[in-house]
């Protein structure tokens, strides 16, 4: 694709903003780069561009400069209904996703997973198996790093492992990977999509320029993901708890991990091995890298000694006969209930957090028993004691602080039990991102432990 001397704006100067900018300056672009935020707020993300000198636009948006833009790269947390995004629209501007601009440069075979939850921990476990047997591998997107700071580097030999949000498949137009994977739909982003079925067909974005001799790996126990079936129209192997009789993928027979891709059954792993949490994961991740032929004793390998991703069910510590676990990844309600699962004696809840719109009540009822106190925080916390307490959960503690939280919880939890922070909703509302809301939570932790 030739960029040179086109007038490209980029819209948002997170990570992917950053990195997307350079690209296009890298092959020669004008470049403008716009931010909502002041000048003052966005020193740090300015220097990370003091050698390519694009021009910058912060504040008030300037609709004059739509007048000679001929492409926009939009960031993935810049709303497209915003004034200015439907106003490209109406001229007829292209809008694409850093993804999708990632993709015009590449020549390498891309798997794309999204999925409301488990994408970056099966991002991860394929990114590992991938590396373990191809020479160049590459993973990229919602992970961390952005497609379009590796693609420069890929070949026809390279392999790219992109996990997508929602979010980046709103804006792809020709993004095609050569296997892709969803995971599971349940609501989220809801304040962001406005409807489920919005959510739904974002998901579904990433099969519809799949062609008859591409992949798509679904969650054969979730039900929106197998009634996506008759929708896509390359390839489509399931991943299922259960095992298949007229299926073709990765399922649980006899307690043991099978698959059948391979048109024989072949025994992967005992799943009484596996973290239960992290089962649908390794499934989906066997089924994609066979996808991807590589050897089913290299993945046997790879699994036998996955360990697992930060924030998501993240052992920390036991203090005084009490273990701590981080699932600060759990911004959703089947994410959080997925924590619970997991935990096998009480619990002491940790939850709150930024509305995306959830009802919390499928969160409350998955208690169960074995949530004994919940303690919450944020923006949510009144939302959530109010659903709490309309289901007949009573125990429950309000503080200020996910530091307050910590300590509540540690005068609570009794030896033999847990405490978990599993906040079922987005950390934005006190924190940059869900990272630093789990590195806080472990820090409160380790400092107890060293009291």
């Amino acid at each position: 694709m030739e960029l040179r001397d086109k007038n490209i704006l980029v819209i948002g100067m997170a990570l992917s903003g950053i990195s997307a900018a350079k690209l296009c300056l890298e092959k020669k672009a004008n470049v403008t780069v716009y931010d909502g935020k002041s000048k003052e707020q966005l020193i740090d993300s300015i220097k990370l561009l003091d050698d390519f000198k694009p021009k910058f636009i912060f504040g008030d948006f300037d609709y004059t400069i739509l007048n000679d833009t001929d492409l926009i790269i939009i960031s993935p947390g810049v709303p497209l209904d915003l004034p200015f995004v439907k106003k490209a629209y109406e001229l007829n501007i292209p809008v694409w996703s850093e993804i999708e601009l990632s993709y015009r440069f590449c020549e390498s075979d891309i798997v794309a997973i999204t999925g409301t939850n488990g994408k970056t921990t099966t991002t991860t476990l394929v990114g590992q198996i991938m590396e373990s047997y191809y020479d160049s591998t590459y993973v990229v997107g919602n992970i961390g790093i952005p497609f379009s700071q590796i693609v420069c580097r890929t070949n026809e030999d390279s392999k790219v492992i992109a996990e997508i949000s929602s979010f980046q498949l709103e804006t792809i137009h020709e993004f095609a990977p050569r296997v892709s994977a969803i995971l599971n739909i349940t609501p989220d982003h809801l304040n962001r999509h406005k409807t489920y079925e919005n959510y739904i067909n974002a998901k579904l974005r990433i099969t519809e320029n799949q062609t008859k001799d591409d992949f798509c790996i679904l969650n054969y126990d979730n039900e929106i993901c197998r009634d996506l079936v008759n929708k896509i129209t390359c390839n489509v192997y399931f991943f299922s708890k259960e095992s298949f009789e007229y299926e073709k993928g990765v399922y649980i027979k006899n307690g043991l991990l099978c698959t059948n891709i391979n048109n024989k059954e072949e025994k992967i792993i005992d799943v009484t091995e596996l973290g239960e949490h992290n089962v649908e994961n390794i499934m989906a991740a066997v089924a994609i890298t066979l996808c991807m032929n590589v050897p089913l004793n290299v993945i046997k390998d790879v699994i036998k000694n996955f360990k697992g991703v930060a924030h998501r069910v993240e052992y920390v510590t036991t203090i005084k006969g009490v273990k701590y676990f981080n699932d600060s990844k759990a911004t959703n309600e089947d994410a959080a209930i997925n924590g619970i699962k997991s935990m096998k004696s009480n619990t002491i809840l940790i939850g709150g957090g930024m509305d995306k719109g959830s009802s919390y009540d499928d969160w409350i009822k998955a208690f169960d028993n074995k949530v004994r106190g919940l303690i919450l925080f944020g923006e949510t916390a009144h939302k959530i004691e109010n659903a709490a307490r309309e289901n007949g959960f009573n125990e429950i503690y309000q503080v200020d602080t996910l530091e307050e939280a910590v300590y509540k919880a540690y005068s609570l939890a009794k030896s033999g039990e847990n405490v978990l922070l599993s906040p079922a909703c987005a950390s934005w509302d006190m924190f940059k991102n869900f990272e630093e809301r789990g590195n806080l939570f472990k820090q409160c932790v380790y400092e107890l432990e060293s009291q």
